[in-house]
């Protein structure tokens, strides 16, 4: 089965195809959700900051409106996208994800970070360019390592303040720069946990678009140490079950995908896939 989404640098001049809306608020939705007929939504009296076509879904040309302020039009509402990821629909998230990173990054690239000018879009690139410095900006991917950790049939999950009451994940956190991959897991652990690892093996990634994470993913196996938590970062962490978990976080997530394949490996389960 062919992929329902792929991202592409569409032309924003070539007329037709589906749009999506996007403000401070989220996206723009009606009883049919976010995809509207570009032609349609463009005489809507929307207040364009930018136009960017982002890719095909299920063969039609896509394009985003980034739009300066949010604007009433009758029948519809505003979604944020969080929302759209929780209600299950993994195809129309992964389009609205790229979106938001797309729109994102175009609004904090209207103007050069060297000397203030206002950049223009590059023609089918997804760049921005300032004529003056000749520099060139492109979307940003922050790198960030997820981790299961683990001590046979128990694993080790946290939550911090920001999470849903109850719910309980793996822990993360981002590179910082001319750091591994395995040098930044370790010393995650050891700031949120105080606990340290070994045996670290990659098990699978995922763009986490809020607003431009790649979430690497990765197994751990516990090696020493009592449970510290950070202050101000982890309001609580623990050795759970593989028997008894606590509420976990969203099923297309890959914190819930590392917890799940664990779980089936210790309990001869068939194996989950990862959404992507």
């Amino acid at each position: 089965m062919s992929a329902r989404w792929t991202t592409a640098v569409l032309d924003p001049r070539q007329p037709g195809g589906w749009a999506v809306a996007r403000s401070a608020e989220g996206f723009l939705v009606d009883a049919n959700g976010a995809l509207f007929p570009r032609d349609w939504l463009k005489r809507q009296g929307l207040d364009v900051l930018c136009e960017h076509g982002i890719g095909h879904f299920d063969g039609e040309p896509v394009f985003l409106l980034e739009l300066r302020a949010p604007a009433d039009v009758s029948g519809c509402g505003w979604r944020g996208l969080r929302q759209f990821m929780l209600e299950g629909d993994f195809a129309i998230y992964k389009v609205l994800g790229y979106a938001a990173q797309i729109g994102t990054w175009a609004r904090e690239h209207r103007f050069c970070g060297s000397c203030g000018q206002p950049m223009t879009q590059v023609h089918l690139q997804r760049a921005m360019y300032c004529q003056r410095c000749e520099l060139h900006s492109y979307p940003r991917i922050s790198p960030s390592m997820i981790v299961l950790v683990t001590r046979g049939d128990d694993i080790l999950l946290a939550r911090s303040p920001r999470f849903v009451t109850g719910v309980y994940s793996t822990l993360a956190g981002f590179a910082e720069p001319g750091e591994s991959a395995e040098a930044c897991l370790i010393r995650e652990v050891r700031e949120e946990v105080a606990v340290e690892v070994t045996n670290i093996q990659y098990v699978g990634s995922q763009c986490w678009p809020f607003p431009h994470s790649m979430m690497l993913g990765f197994h751990a196996e516990y090696a020493g140490g009592d449970i510290v938590m950070q202050p101000d970062e982890i309001e609580d962490a623990q050795w759970f079950s593989v028997h008894d978990l606590p509420p976990l976080p969203a099923g297309c997530s890959i914190a819930r995908y590392l917890i799940d394949l664990y779980v089936a490996r210790r309990l001869g389960l068939p194996e989950p896939v990862l959404p992507g």
